[in-house]
């Protein structure tokens, strides 16, 4: 019996190129968190430190983007750490992979459309449960016809967003220089800051990078172009959030306690107008994070059904390039946990399953180099090496028995729901 290829869509024909493909990373890594994620930091490693937390933070996940990128330009099939896992270490392993993956993007899926909805809500004069509910569904289906429509819609949409939520940081860092705001004392860092706490809110600000090669079935070149827009979108993030935390802390003495830091700092560096515009941005970044989580979720769970056993027809691709069962079992998970109300405790399985892609990445290049397998050899395990730390030390420090016990019941469920697994006929 062989296993089937992962869907693909055949080379010639593949819509996503180099700059939309980056535009998906620095989708993923610059969402929400970076507009808040400043004053949470400044709080544990005021002054100088914040911005060294973030410079030195990003930094240290170069080597884990490296193991990513190194796998992701030798699979040419959607599904990322599904696929490199399934190389490695066979079904099953790729499977709960795949399913843990999954779990937690949908779930922040639905808490960022129904935060989304709720921020929009009073604008649109809806101030009730029932109305708020009633606009996180209409933005979830309007979002999941979207990437219906086929991948090379939602590349320009997605690389429309992109653009859309720079613009607005881009001129907090203009109006930071031309007001001389580099030039301004820093206060030192802190002998006694909270490092280990603070680098592990900033690792957090910069996931995202991983979802890459989770599209690479769609990508023109992609042995060439993942690599590059993986490491790319990081070092990118990195460059533009270690300028704008250094804004922020130029711009605000007491930055710890700021409800909205980037706004207001582009208050003080550009005036009402650009706080207004960075405030709105907001909105704008949630809006295009909501579209890449809807492209990008539905491939895992078509690629963990895309192996030797078959997961209830998941896996079957459209022309367009669209994986529409899992598109559309995942739009009905959203629709149905936005309904459920306070959804706050659905990012309890984020950090995990994230640094499970890590961990699981890393260890799958270690394996596959020692097997010198497509193309890897044995120096390559070493890249694996400072993810392997970087993880069991972010594990150990900062996971939540809460988390452990929300990746337990989704490893359980996993379990289950592989019995519903048929094996393929050839």
């Amino acid at each position: 019996m062989t296993a089937l290829t992962p869907a693909t869509t055949p080379p010639q024909t593949r819509p996503v190129g180099p700059w939309q493909l980056l535009a998906l990373g620095v989708n993923g890594i610059v969402g929400v968190g970076i507009f808040f994620a400043p004053a949470e930091v400044a709080a544990l490693a005021p002054g100088r430190g914040a911005v060294l937390a973030f410079a030195l933070t990003g930094l240290a996940l170069v080597p884990v983007a490296l193991a990513f990128a190194v796998l992701g330009r030798r699979f040419d099939a959607d599904g990322g750490p599904v696929v490199f896992a399934r190389a490695a270490f066979g079904e099953r392993a790729s499977f709960l992979v795949g399913w843990v993956a999954y779990v937690s993007a949908f779930l922040s899926t639905s808490a960022v459309v129904a935060g989304l909805a709720r921020a929009l809500a009073p604008s649109l004069g809806l101030s009730e449960a029932v109305g708020q509910r009633a606009l996180a569904t209409g933005l979830a289906t309007v979002l999941a016809a979207v990437v219906a429509s086929g991948i090379r819609v939602s590349a320009r949409a997605w690389t429309t967003l992109t653009v859309l939520k720079l613009l607005p940081l881009a001129g907090l860092l203009a109006a930071f220089a031309v007001a001389g705001g580099p030039h301004v004392p820093l206060v030192p860092a802190e002998s006694g800051a909270s490092w280990l706490r603070a680098g592990l809110a900033v690792m957090f600000a910069y996931q995202g990078f991983e979802i890459v090669p989770v599209i690479a079935g769609q990508v023109r070149s992609s042995e060439r172009t993942v690599p590059l827009a993986t490491v790319g979108s990081l070092l990118a993030a990195v460059g533009l959030y270690v300028g704008l935390v250094w804004a922020c802390v130029a711009a605000l003495p007491r930055l710890g306690q700021a409800a909205a830091p980037l706004a207001a700092a582009s208050g003080v560096w550009g005036g009402a107008r650009l706080e207004q515009w960075v405030g709105l941005g907001t909105s704008v970044s949630a809006l295009g994070i909501c579209l890449g989580m809807l492209v990008t979720t539905p491939r895992y769970l078509s690629a963990l059904a895309s192996g030797s056993r078959s997961l209830l027809g998941l896996e079957h691709m459209t022309a367009a390039g669209v994986p529409a069962r899992a598109l559309a079992v995942t739009w009905g998970l959203v629709v149905l946990f936005v309904n459920l109300g306070d959804l706050s405790e659905l990012f309890a399985l984020s950090s995990i399953a994230v640094l499970l892609q890590y961990g699981v990445t890393a260890t799958a290049l270690a394996v596959l180099a020692r097997r010198r397998a497509r193309g890897l050899r044995p120096a390559h395990a070493w890249l694996a090496l400072p993810t392997l730390v970087l993880g069991a030390t972010l594990v150990i420090s900062g996971a939540s028995a809460r988390e452990a016990g929300v990746a337990s019941v989704t490893v359980l469920a996993g379990l289950g729901l592989m019995r519903l697994t048929r094996a393929r006929e050839g």
